[in-house]
């Protein structure tokens, strides 16, 4: 590729980006600014609808979010059940758990679907849950999260179910991420670990891709 093409993509990314903003409803909208102004800011528009696609492309009716301080990313993917099954969300932190709570109880009346936000780091909490009962599961924030995460992945997803880590070129790192091999921050280290773990995972498909600030992508088979 010359520099005329990596301009392009550049350019690419910003015009889906704006397109994916001015189609978000103001109810996720109003979410994002609340959440951005209250310090957790929030991931790119774009990745989220992505997200929320792929709960209709699978037809899942069961789904974790973990790390919920990317709100609109959670609630995209409550609006993507329509109505249907039940999304719980997990979130160690205070500040996270507090905004997703909030937007719940805001939901609660508009949708049938179940949705519950469990206070509790995911390394502690997803052992708890019962195997081969999910369809897809979200994975953001912290780095601890990914790989506590995957460990449980293949118990808690059902055949042929699906888990999807945000961030996962760790592109938030003052160092560049992933794509800089001098950034040695835990966050970048994280990421490379994991995608080399799920990559090798022989219960898995998967892929990765530079959507939003990139997403790694499992099926399990």
């Amino acid at each position: 590729m010359d520099r005329t093409q990596y301009t392009n993509l550049a350019k690419a990314w910003e015009f889906t980006e704006e397109r994916a903003r001015e189609l978000e409803p103001s109810t996720l909208a109003d979410a994002r600014t609340a959440a951005d102004e209250s310090g957790q800011l929030q991931g790119p528009a774009a990745q989220a609808r992505l997200l929320g696609l792929l709960v209709r492309l699978t037809g899942a009716s069961s789904v974790i979010a973990v790390g919920t301080g990317s709100l609109v990313e959670t609630l995209q993917l409550a609006y993507a059940l329509d109505n249907n099954g039940q999304l719980t969300a997990v979130d160690s932190t205070a500040q996270g758990i507090t905004l997703i709570r909030k937007a719940f109880a805001e939901l609660q009346d508009e949708t049938a679907t179940t949705l519950r936000a469990v206070n509790a780091p995911a390394s502690v909490f997803l052992p708890r849950l019962n195997a081969n009962d999910y369809d897809l599961i979200v994975v953001a924030g912290d780095a601890e999260n990914y790989a506590a995460t995957f460990a449980q992945a293949s118990r808690l997803l059902r055949d042929h179910g699906a888990i999807v880590f945000t961030d996962a070129l760790a592109l938030d790192t003052e160092q560049g991420g992933v794509i800089n091999p001098a950034d040695r921050s835990g966050k970048a280290t994280a990421m490379r670990e994991l995608i080399t773990t799920v990559e090798q995972d022989e219960e898995f498909e998967s892929t990765l891709t530079p959507d939003g600030t990139g997403l790694l992508i499992a099926y399990k088979k």
